[in-house]
């Protein structure tokens, strides 16, 4: 018998989360039998905390229900010949050490996976994160060679990626981040413009200075402030991909603005928000593409990586205040 722990929302947040907001939990799991539908058992070897968690926390969740989260997981048990223990699968069941699967929950790691290549990234770049940027740019903002793609919050764990593939595409990428470190580290995996929006006097002018002509594609991860200044700075038939809104995640009362409507007649734009499970039916398509280019080192990689289980509130918390640099994850 097994003695899974697990962390439960303890109380709805009120503004930013705090670690009193959570509960520690231990949950007996049954022995697998045979012929029964629990037919694996899995410990989390890696677990993710995403900006997501935040807003839909309050939409589908009840005090008291276990956080809602991905992980990478080990097979230890197994009765499903489909699955091999030892294999590594991605699973969406929340902030768990150990839990039972009847398997049809479960996403395999792709077969080409290098050995050499950390399993955590399957819940970043060649995960839901570089998927978000891979279908944001391609079928939303429907980026093309020789144009100028601006992204905030880029070093984080989609911004970053969608700098990277902007670059792959042709594209000239403006990227903007909250340190000196993380303007450094996005320098360094190539992009052309980046400056701190935390120490810039003026955003519009520091926009306008990345990119004098403006703005064919936006990708927007913070709405808020940023994209009302940035959206009278696009181009005529400019296009925006509204993935996030942390900016306002943890507003206890909601931010006037901003006033969209004038810009988007004049300039004819297009603002669209989207969310990744659109695509679901392409998701080995944007894997094998993201899992090639990070392989042939054409996309880097960056994680922050907390260890142990009992510090995901911290790894959670940290992460909501841009603590991290690249990809948010805890190792249990």
């Amino acid at each position: 018998m097994v003695i899974a722990k697990a962390w439960a929302l303890k109380k709805h947040f009120d503004g930013f989360p705090k670690t009193s907001d959570f509960d520690l939990k231990k949950i007996e799991l049954p022995n697998l039998k045979d012929g029964g539908e629990q037919k694996l058992l899995l410990e989390s070897v890696f677990l993710s905390v995403d900006p997501y968690m935040r807003p839909y926390s309050r939409r589908i969740m009840k005090e008291g229900d276990i956080m809602i989260g991905t992980q990478v997981a080990r097979i230890v048990e197994s009765k499903n010949p489909a699955f091999t223990v030892g294999a590594f699968v991605v699973a969406d069941r929340g902030w768990r050490t150990h839990f039972i699967s009847d398997g049809k929950d479960l996403r395999l790691l792709p077969s080409s996976w290098p050995e050499s290549l950390p399993k955590s990234l399957a819940l970043g770049t060649v995960g839901m994160p570089g998927l978000t940027a891979y279908f944001g740019l391609l079928e939303v903002c429907k980026m093309k060679p020789g144009e100028t793609v601006l992204v905030n919050a880029a070093a984080g764990a989609v911004g970053s990626v969608v700098g990277q593939l902007a670059k792959i595409g042709g594209c000239k990428v403006v990227g903007c981040a909250g340190s000196d470190d993380k303007v450094a580290y996005l320098k360094k995996i190539g992009f052309d413009e980046v400056f701190n929006y935390k120490t810039v006097k003026s955003l519009d002018e520091a926009l306008r200075k990345a990119s004098p002509d403006g703005y064919d594609c936006f990708f927007d991860n913070v709405g808020g402030e940023f994209a009302s200044v940035a959206i009278n700075q696009m181009k005529k038939y400019g296009r925006i991909a509204v993935c996030g809104a942390i900016s306002q995640y943890n507003d206890s009362v909601p931010q006037k603005g901003p006033y969209v409507q004038m810009p988007m007649i004049f300039k004819e734009l297009q603002m669209e928000g989207f969310l990744v499970s659109r695509w679901n039916n392409r998701r080995e398509e944007g894997l094998q593409a993201l899992l090639k280019w990070v392989v042939e080192g054409k996309v880097k990689c960056h994680e922050q990586v907390t260890e142990g289980f009992e510090n995901m509130p911290m790894a959670f918390i940290g992460m909501l205040k841009g603590e991290n640099l690249g990809k948010a994850v805890v190792k249990v």
